[in-house]
């Protein structure tokens, strides 16, 4: 009997690929080529399965020109890369890679913070430059992480690593909002508060993102949202491009709206907004928050695993949407 035929979208582990081969006829991409729509669509016509990520768009016209497509293993915790809808009515599986990176994308959540209030990377510059010629009182000075009140919007796993860190390691006064409150439990685990997100906003010194990206999200921090911040204020963004309005955030940092901010996503990625990159008060990485080797390899190893129960035992350790799945 043949082996089902899957496509690896993107270049990822050589072990991870070896692993596959024993159960699948695999297509790799090792060049790391970013196909356009079209040459995924070719790649993926006489496909069973694939092993996708953020940057591989499957929607509608890619699932009607190639209808023998079963499942997608995303190895993402985000899918907004999938249209799940459109998969769903065409008993396509969606898969993701969620608990895996969520100490890892924390522990940058906050690294990236700690940077941000510091101002490490716009002194590095400084100094790189040649312009550190004497010590002065308030060369870089920039705004305490401990004892600070660090705001939360979007208190899922990886919010509550990231106030976990805050509470318990720099003492810190954590406040956040979500769709739904954490149950008490949960919340005196975080030494969290919970409040509206017009507090949070108007409250926090330090302000973190990590709630999913979906319609109700878009531009979930705008112009108005970043007036209401102190102007003494840090914002940083971990969750997905989108969920800020990059324009109007290079707009308050240029202005000094608020102190400083720290990305590692963005709207139109991996394109940044060409104002972000004129304003010295921002940290920029290329979307690697959950960018360790052992997370990245638990990762792909999740996204291979779903693809083999799924072919073998019509299962999926982490389904997107499991109706699809037959009883």
């Amino acid at each position: 009997m043949s082996k089902p035929r899957i496509l690896i979208a993107r270049a990822v582990f050589p072990e991870v690929i070896e692993r596959l081969s024993h159960h699948f006829e695999v297509e790799s991409n090792q060049a790391d080529t970013v196909w356009s729509k079209v040459e995924l669509m070719e790649k993926l016509r006489d496909k069973a399965g694939a092993f996708t990520t953020g940057s591989d768009r499957i929607d509608g016209e890619v699932l009607a020109a190639c209808p023998q497509l079963k499942i997608c293993a995303n190895m993402a915790v985000g899918y907004n890369n999938f249209d799940l809808d459109a998969m769903t009515a065409r008993g396509v599986l969606g898969t993701n890679t969620p608990d895996v990176l969520t100490e890892t994308t924390a522990d940058f959540g906050f690294a990236l913070l700690m940077a941000t209030a510091r101002r490490i990377t716009e002194s590095e510059h400084y100094l790189r430059a040649g312009q550190w010629t004497k010590w002065s009182f308030d060369m870089f000075a920039g705004s305490d992480i401990h004892g600070a009140t660090l705001g939360i919007l979007g208190m899922g796993r990886i919010g509550q690593g990231i106030a976990k860190r805050g509470s318990h390691g720099f003492g810190m006064n954590v406040i956040y909002h979500n769709r739904s409150r954490l149950d008490a439990a949960t919340e005196a685990e975080c030494k969290a508060r919970y409040v509206s997100k017009e507090e949070l906003l108007k409250t926090a010194d330090h302000l973190v993102l990590v709630l999913p990206y979906s319609a109700a999200s878009h531009h979930a921090i705008g112009a108005a949202e970043l007036a209401q911040m102190k102007r003494t204020a840090t914002l940083v963004n971990i969750a997905r491009g989108g969920i800020v309005d990059d324009a109007a955030l290079a707009q308050a940092l240029r202005d000094k709206r608020i102190a400083a901010a720290g990305l590692d996503v963005f709207e139109g990625e991996p394109a940044v907004h060409p104002d972000l990159l004129t304003v010295p008060n921002v940290v920029l990485t290329p979307h690697i928050a959950s960018s360790s080797v052992p997370t990245r390899l638990a990762m792909a190893n999740l996204a291979a695993e779903n693809l083999i129960e799924f072919f073998t035992q019509n299962k999926a350790l982490t389904p997107l949407n499991p109706q699809v799945l037959k009883g």
